[in-house]
């Protein structure tokens, strides 16, 4: 059986490695010249640049509860990580390192919060043990959209049992849990922050379940973060690795411009130039946006488009590549968090910066006696303010210099004279993130509240056509769209191929 997959994202790669694996013949189509979709890597002038995620964890160890790591294992594929557990924070309370794990945060909050701020924090995290245990309960390797889910995540059933009652609570938002246990303001604010670097949303729009699973994560004894060494063009490589040894084939340069339907079925794809190719499945790892434009209007109900179409999104980014003399520069940590000020909301523009200094970790990122930098806007940057423009314009540069001061701000608290070291310098606008990620008004993905929507999983009213990535699966990060992409492939395999691979990674 030969399957089509639009785009190569990691949802994308999740899922053509999965049905390679399973023994369908694949072929993913892949506008950009480079694979990765928002994860993949640049080289500029020496440099190598991570256009997108630049936090992961999960992944360096085996068995983990990441599906991206997960999907590693069922392809037979990993890379060689750097580990590290502390970041740097510039908040309106103070500047300080923190680390993951459950002890270290509760010396910031007794310096800054004192005794109160401490016993809740120790109570939230007694709260939310059953709610982690219960997020993991099941693996995302074992779930599937069909009738055969029965045997594969009933293998887990007797775990899910153990934590019925917790179920229910994780379908809501994490504000549900999270206000009946938290009253100190910086508490509040700081967990609002990881909502939004989780799924774009505050505490009241995230899943519980997508919060739980952080805890599940983050707040395990000897916890440590990772960063692939070589970037995330490393983990995009053996992604496509996992695909590639079983015959599938990426397709790059090689822009979609239709879906095509015959006889009320997905039949294959156009591309741009004409040519035409065919398959028995296809699956969009397009924006939910994107993919409406792939869809012959007549091939669907009009409601699908209407529903789908009036899917609300996340703002978009800016963002700032830097190549720098890192001569004298010591004690640098890999991550670091500005924000501005609580008052205006975590997700207001301007507010929220993350600085990514990779070459900290890994040295082959930067010539030698050079750092690499990525400064992002994440998801709070309004694409109405650049809809329209002409990107050679005089108008259109001098907003890049003014919109990019608030990156360059924050980075001035971690390296006061940056302007004076570099020797690479790449602004980024939602105009970019939407010309090389294809993503509608270059948006951070769906903004669909917990308790108020439902993600509409892998499947389509359109035989033939199925969809992955952040459209399909709550959460925006690398595990929830790797869970996308094989929950997907598993929907298409055999029952007894799933469960041959579930006994192999889980």
């Amino acid at each position: 059986m030969k399957v089509i997959i639009i785009g190569s994202g990691i949802g994308g790669l999740s899922c053509a490695g999965l049905l390679a694996r399973y023994g369908y013949q694949v072929t993913v189509c892949e506008s950009h010249s480079i694979p990765g979709g928002a994860a993949h890597s640049f080289t500029y002038k020496g440099y190598k640049f991570d256009s997108g995620p630049s936090l992961y964890s999960g992944l360096s160890y085996s068995p983990s509860n990441n599906p991206l790591r997960q999907v590693l294992d069922a392809v037979g594929e990993d890379c060689e990580w750097e580990n590290y557990d502390t970041w740097g924070c510039f908040l309106p309370e103070g500047d300080f390192k923190t680390s993951v794990g459950a002890e270290q945060f509760c010396e910031i909050l007794l310096k800054y919060r004192g005794e109160k701020a401490v016993k809740e924090w120790r109570e939230l995290q007694r709260v939310m043990t059953p709610y982690a245990d219960a997020a993991v309960a099941i693996p995302s390797a074992a779930i599937r959209y069909d009738f055969g889910a029965v045997k594969t995540a009933g293998k887990f059933a007797p775990s899910l049992i153990k934590h019925f009652f917790n179920v229910g609570k994780l379908t809501g938002p994490f504000s549900s849990i999270m206000d009946g246990v938290v009253t100190d303001p910086f508490i509040c604010n700081w967990l609002n922050m990881l909502c939004f670097l989780l799924s774009g949303l505050p505490a009241d729009g995230t899943s519980a379940a997508e919060v739980a699973f952080m805890f599940a994560d983050w707040y395990r004894p000897g916890v440590k973060l990772d960063y692939p060494v070589g970037g995330g063009a490393a983990l995009v490589d053996a992604l496509v690795r996992g695909f590639e040894k079983h015959d599938g084939k990426l397709l790059l340069r090689s822009h979609v411009e239709e879906i095509i339907v015959e006889n009320k079925r997905a039949v294959g794809v156009k591309l741009r130039g004409g040519e035409e190719l065919r398959a028995d499945i296809v699956i969009s790892n397009a924006s939910v946006w994107d993919t409406l434009k792939l869809i012959p209007t007549n091939s669907v109900p009009q409601q699908f488009f209407d529903k789908r179409g009036q899917t609300p999104e996340c703002e978009s980014f800016m963002h700032l590549h830097l190549g720098i003399d890192a001569q004298d520069i010591k004690d640098l940590q890999c991550h670091y968090i500005f924000v501005k000020d609580w008052e205006l909301g975590i997700t207001a523009p301007q507010n929220l910066v993350l600085i990514s200094i990779p070459s900290v970790l890994d040295s082959s990122l930067a010539p030698p006696g050079k750092h690499a930098i990525h400064v992002y806007t994440p998801g709070n940057e309004p694409y109405d303010l650049w809809q329209g423009m002409d990107r050679n314009s005089k108008e259109y540069l001098e907003q890049k210099q003014q919109r990019a001061e608030i990156m360059w701000s924050a980075l001035e608290k971690v390296i006061p004279d940056i302007r004076s070291r570099c020797e690479v310098t790449l602004i980024g606008t939602p105009l970019t993130h939407e010309r090389y990620l294809r993503r509608n008004r270059g948006s951070y993905g769906p903004a669909i509240r917990a308790g108020s929507g439902l993600f509409p999983g892998s499947n389509t009213p359109l035989k033939g056509l199925m969809c992955c990535g952040d459209s399909t699966f709550p959460g925006i990060g690398l595990p929830a769209v790797a869970a996308s992409g094989m929950i997907a492939a598993n929907t298409i395999a055999t029952v007894e191929k799933h469960l041959e691979m579930l006994s192999e990674v889980v």
